[in-house]
């Protein structure tokens, strides 16, 4: 094999910067985190927070959380929300606190983008409280749009890849489009399913 073996650190594919909202003790409570992902093909995100983690009190005692995507032009306020702790420091004065109509999940205004999530499972890993939350509401600012769906060049997210930020600069490909040249030229038989691989 040519390649060469590197240090086991598992931040190592690119991924959206997310600032988790909560409610705790009756503040609004914000904190950045990188372990964030989708979980199956059904609306369900997952989360990491330290199990000492501020925002981790109030998630348990809620049973939701928000998920606010931020975008690359606001890296400050995002890295400073990971920086400190809510314990001490009322990071909620950092950005436009909005609610929706029935709920009382603290939403980022500034966010392109922002979910609310419901827990629906919870598990404990090496010190990481992990929550599944499905989708319950999903928001995006109009000018993130076109023709009506989420447009990624325009939503600008904040990507982490190791101890760096980094933003979006262009499409390369479709998903399960760029493979169908390749297909056809290999002659597999239309019956391939892509979510069963």
């Amino acid at each position: 094999m040519n390649k060469i073996a590197v240090k086991n650190y598992p931040m190592v594919n690119p991924t959206p910067v997310v600032i988790i909202g909560a409610m705790v003790n009756g503040q609004a409570n914000y904190t950045t985190i990188g372990a964030f992902g989708v979980v199956c093909m059904e609306p369900v995100f997952y989360i990491s927070l330290k199990s000492t983690h501020h925002s981790t009190m109030g998630i348990k005692e809620s049973g939701y959380f928000s998920i606010n995507l931020p975008s690359a032009d606001m890296v400050q306020k995002t890295d400073y929300a990971g920086m400190v702790s809510g314990k001490s420091t009322n990071k909620s004065s950092l950005f436009t606190t909005v609610f929706e109509e029935q709920g009382e999940v603290p939403l980022i205004e500034e966010a392109p983008m922002n979910y609310i999530c419901k827990v629906i499972q919870t598990t404990t890993v090496h010190g990481f409280e992990v929550f599944f939350g499905e989708i319950v509401s999903t928001y995006a600012k109009e000018e993130c749009l076109t023709e009506g769906t989420i447009d990624p060049l325009k939503v600008n997210p904040l990507l982490l890849m190791g101890m760096q930020y980094y933003n979006l600069k262009q499409p390369v490909g479709g998903v399960f489009k760029e493979g169908l040249a390749l297909k056809k030229n290999l002659d597999i038989p239309d019956t391939a399913n892509p979510h069963l691989m």
